[in-house]
């Protein structure tokens, strides 16, 4: 795994609990903040958004998740928005996608928690097979089983071609959310 590197002189980063803002142990995984010269005031005109992103302290809310090692060398792992919450466990699907992409067969894999009655959300993996290969569902979680937590383990899987694209080329995981009754019916 790649470092993003340390903090630059006059900047604070810190990784925090995202939900009790508390600093995380070095090597534990929560959201990067920083402080100091490098964060702006706020957005022109935007109050609420301002509020959203920079706290009472003035610390900016990267809405990255990260792990800091005890050199202070920080490594990018997934953003909180993409976090699934399924029955109280949050799961980060960069985990997920990291692990699978380990699997043969397995050309690209996106990770995203799609709505569920019972569990607030489940695990759905969109793969693209490599060529010449025809994995199906089954091989995947045969794949996971005992070597990743049960309930990281895809529930739904399914197979395409390509994924949803902005113009610059970014994956729309929220694309792949909105299609989830289309490839997997309705969620229990």
């Amino acid at each position: 795994t790649q470092s993003v590197g340390k903090k630059m002189p006059g900047i604070e980063v810190r990784i925090i609990d995202p939900e009790t803002g508390e600093e995380c142990p070095r090597g534990t995984q929560g959201e990067v903040v920083c402080r100091g010269y490098n964060v702006m005031k706020g957005y022109y005109a935007m109050p609420e958004a301002t509020e959203a992103a920079i706290d009472k302290d003035n610390w900016l809310h990267s809405g990255d998740l990260g792990v800091m090692d005890e050199d202070g060398y920080v490594v990018i792992t997934g953003r909180i928005k993409d976090m699934i919450i399924r029955g109280g466990e949050n799961i980060y699907p960069r985990e997920i996608e990291e692990f699978l992409y380990g699997m043969d067969g397995v050309h690209d894999v996106q990770v995203v928690g799609i709505p569920s009655r019972k569990y607030g959300e489940e695990v759905a993996a969109f793969i693209i097979n490599k060529e010449g290969y025809d994995l199906a569902p089954e091989d995947v979680r045969d794949y996971c089983r005992g070597k990743i937590a049960w309930h990281k383990v895809p529930r739904y899987i399914a197979f395409v071609k390509e994924y949803p694209m902005t113009a610059s080329g970014k994956i729309q995981k929220f694309k792949l959310r909105e299609k989830s009754e289309e490839y997997f019916g309705e969620v229990r």
